[in-house]
């Protein structure tokens, strides 16, 4: 088999690791690419590397291409998110002093109750500035979600930011923000560094959000049939290696090389195993699910995902939800999925799309050639989100 160079974009984020891992530990080799890993400052300049052709695949925010596809945020080339890299791995963050003022009022919630934390902020009647690394990101549709569920008029309520992930602890400990909501392990770098404190994690406001997609430019999907496999094949194969609890400690230690998150690796495997330490005095908890990249059909693109951020879009932007439902559906590439990955065994769900939320069980499902069990899927307010309905 031929080798094939191939340039690939990322966040330093340790959700970039299905990436890494199939540089490092040769899935890519294995399939015939040569991977060349760009690390990127910003959301916005990774998305304009990929449109402009700089380089051929990233690792991005899951309403991204949908964005594009609904002709949100001035760029008009079409992307295809072909698998999910990531499922989870935010953490919602407070200052130090508005931390204090919630103990002070005896608002302090629980780590994993999305519902007590969203009333507790609510409570403080106030406008909140809120840092999100990119304003077309699950960060930025969760805590929309949330907060107007928690009884927030989000609108006058929020004064939402736009902070680069490695720039966040930095942000609340200068004051410049009141709250964040990133990927790890800047949540973590914030707690350790003393700058604030982790109120919540994302997955306790949906657990199982599809926070990052492998994602390519339309056409190159198109025109390129042959690399688009070995590509998808190379990231499902390090996924599944992720999937494994004891290799988390090597996992941890490639991804702390400057190179890629540049962090220490007791904090990046923080995130691997969900084991979260909250604040500065030491409190820490175990969060199930905080990240996943491989169970329960995690890396399926769904197309009921899709149609979720479209619907949720459209409804904060003033399109109709019915039209940016089915534009973002057709954006998760499932149909590539099953062509590509079938082969090797992937889990295939015989439908495309389900009921988002439905779940509070892990649940067996059916396949293309038996059952898979899925995870709890639940929205924190126990809403259900049908596809074929988006208007609900």
């Amino acid at each position: 088999m031929r080798t094939l160079p191939l340039t690939l974009g990322f966040m330093p984020l340790v959700d970039a690791a299905p990436l890494i891992i199939a540089r490092e530990l040769g899935f890519a080799e294995e399939e015939g690419l040569a991977l060349t890993l760009q690390s990127a400052p910003s959301w916005s300049t990774l998305r304009d590397r990929l449109a402009l052709g700089q380089i051929e695949a990233a690792h991005m925010l899951s309403p991204v291409p949908v964005a594009m596809a609904l002709g949100l945020g001035g760029m008009r080339t079409q992307f295809d998110a072909l698998s999910v890299l990531s499922i989870n791995g935010n953490v919602i963050g407070i200052s130090n002093a508005l931390a204090d003022q919630l103990d002070a009022a005896g608002s302090i919630p629980d780590f994993l109750d999305a519902k007590a934390a969203g009333a507790a902020l609510a409570r403080l009647k106030k406008p909140l500035r809120i840092g999100v690394p990119f304003p077309f990101s699950m960060h930025a549709e969760l805590l929309h979600y949330w907060l107007a569920a928690s009884g927030l008029n989000t609108a006058q309520a929020l004064d939402v930011r736009t902070i680069p992930p490695p720039l966040m602890a930095d942000a609340i400990s200068s004051g410049e923000v009141d709250a964040f909501c990133v990927g790890e392990p800047w949540g973590s770098i914030t707690v350790e560094n003393g700058g604030g404190t982790l109120l919540l994690p994302g997955a306790a406001i949906w657990q199982f959000a599809p926070e990052k997609v492998l994602a390519v430019r339309h056409e190159w999907a198109t025109s390129e049939p042959d690399i688009t496999g070995r590509l998808m094949r190379a990231i499902w194969k390090a996924g599944r290696w992720l999937n494994q609890p004891d290799k988390h400690a090597t996992a941890a230690e490639i991804l702390s090389w400057p190179e890629y998150l540049g962090v220490s690796a007791e904090i990046t495997e923080r995130a691997l195993s969900g084991n979260l330490l909250i604040n500065a005095r030491g409190r820490s908890r175990h969060v199930p699910q905080m990240m996943d990249f491989f169970a329960g059909a995690a890396t399926f693109p769904w197309k009921s995902q899709g149609a979720w951020i479209g619907a949720r879009m459209a409804a904060r932007f003033g399109l109709d939800r019915a039209q940016s439902a089915t534009k973002a559906a057709a954006v998760f590439r499932s149909d590539l999925y099953r062509r590509h990955l079938g082969p090797l065994g992937a889990d295939l769900p015989a439908a495309s799309e389900k009921l988002e939320g439905a779940l509070s069980e892990p649940t067996r499902a059916a396949t293309d050639s038996g059952t898979l069990i899925l995870g709890p899927d639940r929205f924190f307010d126990g809403q259900v989100f049908d596809p074929d309905r988006p208007e609900r």
